[in-house]
């Protein structure tokens, strides 16, 4: 790759975010993560950032571009959880949810895009899952809002696609991370047992698919969902 270019990645401070990250980090990028607590792998420019709140992201663009320029690649990634079934699923669980993993999609995206489209190139990978397009028990908020993702970066490959900017989404399956650590043995067989490759991934798998359809490599591939689930969701 050419110059470096400046990279957000929001939530990056763990898990397959922080990954995300340190790959691009690892590829010579200057790198900004945003997340709620404020910290960030080494290397990485920490921004405190709530995605749910305009003005907080507002402030949090501004200084990524004070310190390191205008943002030319966005990885939102950003999410939580509030698994129950759904007779029992709150209002509150559900828009909580909704508006953090789709909303702050949104909004981190609305933020970035006017400097992209200026700039007539940028790359937006949208984190989804395999849940979002396969559908989990208990999780029905949870997929709604990464089945949303794809109708968002499709609509935004629409809008912007003639512009040099791609909007790509990356749906990963179960990724072996503390959680999935700490699963019971027999939920972990069971799980793997759904999935062909018969093992769960590794969280630097998915960054180097994000790393990866960011790049001057994949200029021609908008709109797409890459999954990187071991084959569990085939055809989902």
């Amino acid at each position: 790759m050419s110059d470096s270019r400046v990279v957000l990645v929001t939530g990056g401070n763990r898990g397959i975010g922080r990954k995300i990250a340190e790959a691009f980090l690892a590829a010579g990028e200057k790198v900004a993560v945003t997340s709620r607590n404020g910290d960030a792998p080494d290397g990485a420019l920490a921004v405190s950032a709530d995605v749910t709140d305009p003005d907080s992201l507002d402030a949090a663009f501004t200084r990524i571009e004070e310190e390191l320029g205008p943002v030319e690649v966005v990885v939102a990634n950003a999410g939580i959880t509030r698994d129950t079934l759904l007779m029992r699923m709150s209002d509150e669980d559900f828009d909580a949810v909704i508006n953090t993993n789709l909303g702050g999609a949104f909004r981190t995206v609305k933020r970035a895009i006017t400097g992209m489209i200026r700039a007539k190139k940028g790359r937006i990978v949208l984190i989804s899952s395999v849940s979002g397009l396969y559908g989990v028990a208990g999780q029905a908020n949870y997929s709604s809002s990464k089945a949303g993702l794809v109708g968002l970066a499709r609509s935004i490959t629409r809008e912007v696609g003639a512009r040099g900017i791609t909007a790509n989404v990356v749906a990963p399956g179960f990724v072996r991370t503390e959680m999935t650590d700490e699963l019971p043995e027999k939920q972990q067989k069971e799980y793997l047992a759904t999935i062909p490759a018969k093992r769960f991934a590794e969280a630097e798998e998915v960054a180097a698919v994000v790393r990866w359809i960011a790049s001057d490599e994949a200029s021609y591939i908008s709109g797409a969902v890459i999954p990187v689930d071991g084959g569990l969701g085939m055809g989902h």
